[in-house]
């Protein structure tokens, strides 16, 4: 990767923050992505350098064992662990969806229950939204949650729960009422020692394959009152705010994808010899890693813009988090095909990485809302005239 020239846009604390992921993601994470994909291992070896390092837990307070920082440094955190491996990656940002519901919504005993092991690494955390039918349209969810006197009785399928079979707590949301549609939702932790809790299908995926992607099957599981995190109904909100801090940390996964393809490419456009000299020196080549480049400085810009609107306490910033997660997607897919294509035929085999980063940036454009859903909420904004 070249030298970054935001440094002056940039804190003491994110600056450092950076160079300390970056080293650990160059040193400890990227020597392992390919067994990681090739294997679909669990990365387990990432968090715990992660944790070790103080990172697992950048936008928890201080209070409970966190860095307290905020949304821009996390998403520098994710870009760079990306680089190196978006399976870790993908887990790495979901702690941040899952968990920042608890910063914002938790009781005090919710998040001393759950905060400070987080921050740790000593326990990860799962996000669970989407279910057989109900992806992009949330609020049809079916999962039911009837409250039993000090308890709640949950029912129903999760689908698509990145790190299902690994956390030790889930943000989970079900509704109370199915009628109400997106005013029943409600968000409760979930622990997987629950009576009722049951792990379902483990997904065989083209990319982040070190990640697991599992299915969650409730039957009557039992969920003490005390972990509904916010009040009956305000759960389409908490996941509303959760995915607005989110989607730019996707963003970064897909930045920290698509510069890694780059950076390859680059590499090897200056040794690929053909016709007597480095495949560098056509214009063709040179035109496409030109075209690369800017996909990868444009999408890091608006990465940085959302994050930072967050950071500044700017409201309402889903219009920003949603162009960001749309256009880093594309952009990331873009360069990773490109990537390939400067590779010709070995882009096409395991024995470099391309492929991998492929495979990977596919899923940034699926998931955490797709990139028509992003494009949907893009419009609806315009239209409405801010």
């Amino acid at each position: 990767m070249g030298a970054m020239r935001d440094d002056f846009l940039l804190s003491d604390d994110e600056r450092q923050t950076r160079a300390l992921t970056r080293a650990i993601a160059r040193e400890q994470i990227a020597p392992r992505a390919a067994a990681v994909d090739e294997g679909e291992l669990y990365p387990s070896h990432s968090f715990e350098h992660l944790g070790r390092a103080g990172l697992m837990g950048l936008y928890i307070p201080e209070a409970h064992g966190g860095a307290g920082l905020g949304a821009l440094a996390f998403c520098l955190a994710v870009e760079e662990i990306a680089w190196a491996c978006a399976s870790s990656a993908v887990i790495y940002l979901v702690q941040y969806a899952a968990g920042y519901p608890i910063v914002a919504h938790g009781t005090a005993a919710q998040k001393q229950r759950y905060l400070p092991r987080l921050a740790s690494g000593a326990i990860t955390a799962a996000l669970s939204i989407s279910e057989p039918g109900a992806g992009s349209d949330a609020a049809s969810m079916t999962t039911t949650a009837v409250r039993k006197g000090d308890r709640y009785l949950l029912n129903g399928t999760k689908m698509w729960v990145t790190n299902g079979s690994h956390a030790g707590v889930l943000t989970l949301f079900a509704t109370v009422d199915r009628a109400r549609g997106h005013k029943g939702v409600t968000a409760f932790l979930v622990e997987p020692t629950f009576p009722g809790f049951a792990l379902g299908k483990l997904e065989r995926k083209m990319g982040i394959r070190g990640s697991p992607t599992v299915a969650i099957h409730l039957s009557d599981c039992e969920v003490p009152v005390e972990n509904r995190l916010g009040e009956e109904g305000q759960g389409f909100r908490v996941a509303l705010g959760a995915l607005d801090r989110s989607r730019p940390a996707v963003g970064a996964q897909a930045v920290g994808i698509a510069q890694a393809a780059l950076d390859a490419a680059v590499e090897y456009a200056k040794e690929r010899r053909q016709f007597d000299r480095p495949i560098a020196d056509f214009q063709g080549v040179q035109f496409m890693l030109a075209d690369m480049a800017m996909q990868v400085h444009g999408a890091r810009l608006m990465v940085h813009h959302a994050a930072a609107l967050v950071d500044h306490g700017v409201t309402g910033t889903a219009l920003e988090a949603s162009m960001a997660k749309c256009f880093a997607a594309d952009a990331a897919m873009r360069v990773a095909t490109d990537a390939v294509q400067v590779f010709g035929g070995y882009g096409y085999t395991r024995e470099y990485p391309v492929e991998r980063f492929m495979r990977d940036a596919k899923i940034t454009q699926i998931y955490e809302g797709t990139n028509q859903i992003q494009r949907v909420v893009i419009a609806r904004d315009l239209l409405a005239g801010r």
